[in-house]
């Protein structure tokens, strides 16, 4: 057993978007919709600006408001591993866990009508593999493996850094921690 997670240490955020077209190659995202994005923002005064970077996806939390809303049970958290999954055979497309994300991090696809997100590419992790996202980031900013293992590299990661969530105040106990996103959250403004 394995409880998945993911660091994200912004300070090697290039701004490529290769996580988003990899996910979108890896899982066939239809356009218009992601499951993996980086937001953009500028902070600074003029001639002082600077470009920061904020890669997102969905937050596999460990208290998902998500799961709770599911008519039909096809969102859940997958104790096995820690992701939170949809089963899109279940799925009925009312679109209730799109709305009570608080991270925007679902969409309904228009492909499939159903509600999709990122799963941690699920499907490779079966294989030995990790998500598109990572073995695809340039900036090798992105870090995937099991926060229940000390030794693992988020582990170690989230040892010796300070990290940040995206919204902590709503106790949904998001597994995607960040690494010098602190700068993004000042009073300059939010990501959400």
């Amino acid at each position: 057993m394995a409880r998945y997670g993911m660091v994200i240490d912004v300070r090697k955020c290039l701004g490529c978007m290769s996580c988003a077209v990899s996910c979108k190659m890896e899982n066939s995202i239809a356009f218009g919709v992601f499951r993996a994005w980086v937001n953009v923002a500028e902070r600074g005064d003029y001639p002082q600006v600077r470009r920061h970077f904020l890669p997102r996806l969905c937050n596999h939390c460990q208290n998902p408001p998500c799961t709770w809303v599911c008519p039909v049970k096809a969102t859940f958290y997958n104790k096995a591993d820690g992701r939170v999954v949809i089963n899109r055979d279940r799925c009925i497309g009312c679109g209730y866990c799109i709305e009570a994300c608080p991270y925007a991090s679902r969409f309904a696809s228009p492909t499939v009508h159903t509600a999709d997100k990122c799963d941690f590419c699920g499907h490779l992790l079966a294989i030995g593999e990790k998500p598109a996202c990572v073995r695809n980031c340039l900036g090798q900013c992105r870090i995937f493996g099991d926060l229940d293992d000390p030794n693992s590299e988020p582990s170690i990661l989230l040892a010796e850094n300070p990290v940040q969530v995206i919204r902590p105040e709503l106790g949904t106990l998001p597994k995607v921690y960040y690494i010098g996103a602190d700068i993004l959250t000042q009073a300059q403004g939010r990501w959400e």
